[in-house]
C-alpha cells in the first residue's frame, strides 16, 4: 500500500511537470505507463485531451491491477499454493469481467435471436384500395375508446326555483300531468349509448 501511494505521488509530480513544461524534457519525464496510455489514445483517434485524462486512466489501471492481484492471492491461498501463478490471475480476471463489467451478447446469441424473430410470420395485409395496412388489432390506428352518452335523470333536468323548490310539472285543466311531460321524462331518462368511432373492416 505504501509503495502504491508513493507511486501515485511520483506520478502526480511528473504529470504536473508535464503540464507545466510542455517541452521534450518534460515528455521524457513522463512515466512509461502514461506514455502507453497516450499512445493508446492516439491509436484510437483521440488527438486532443486534457492532461488529467491520462491520470484518470492510470488510476483506473492501477486500481484494477491491485484488485485482480488481490483476488488472485485469495484463489491461491484457497488452493494452498505457495505463490500466485498465471491460472490464479486468469481466474481473477475472468471473475472481474463476468461480475464487474456488463458484456454485450455474443454474435451467435444475436444471430439466434434474429433467426427466431424472423421466423415469425407477418400479419396478413388487408386487401383493398389505398395503402396496404395490417389488421386493426396489429396497428396503431385501431379505435381504442368509446363514446358514452351519460344517462340524464328527470330530476337533473328540472331547474330549482328561487325558493329551492322544484317547479311542478305542467298539468291540464283537471290537474293531471300532461302526456307530453311524461313522454319528455321518459326521453330524458334514456339509457346510455356506447359505440366505437370506426367500425371494424371485414378481413379478407
Amino acid at each position: 500500500r505504501d509503495l502504491e501511494r508513493e507511486r501515485e505521488r511520483e506520478r502526480e509530480r511528473k504529470m504536473a511537470g508535464d503540464e507545466g513544461g510542455g517541452g521534450e524534457g518534460a515528455e521524457e519525464d513522463v512515466p512509461r505507463d502514461a506514455k502507453l496510455v497516450k499512445s493508446i489514445l492516439r491509436s484510437m483517434g483521440v488527438k486532443q485531451h486534457e492532461p488529467r485524462v491520462v491520470q484518470q486512466f492510470l488510476d483506473f489501471c492501477y486500481r484494477y491491477v491491485v484488485e485482480v492481484l488481490g483476488d488472485a492471492q485469495l484463489y491461491s491461498e484457497h488452493a494452498s499454493k505457495p505463490s500466485i501463478d498465471t491460472e490464479d490471475v486468469k481466474l481473477a480476471i475472468q471473475s472481474r469481467v463476468t461480475f464487474s463489467f456488463s458484456q454485450p451478447p455474443s454474435r451467435e446469441t444475436l444471430m439466434e435471436l434474429a433467426r427466431v424473430r424472423n421466423s415469425m410470420p407477418l400479419p396478413k395485409v388487408i386487401s383493398g384500395p389505398g395503402i396496404a395496412l395490417p389488421p386493426e388489432q396489429d396497428s396503431l390506428i385501431a379505435p381504442n375508446y368509446q363514446l358514452v352518452v351519460p344517462m340524464k335523470q328527470a330530476d337533473e333536468m328540472e331547474v330549482d326555483d328561487k325558493d329551492g323548490n322544484k317547479p311542478p310539472l305542467p298539468t291540464d285543466k283537471n290537474g293531471m300531468s300532461s302526456p307530453a311531460s311524461q313522454q319528455g321524462l321518459e326521453q330524458d331518462g334514456s339509457k346510455k349509448v356506447s359505440f366505437s368511432l370506426a367500425g371494424k373492416r371485414p378481413r379478407s
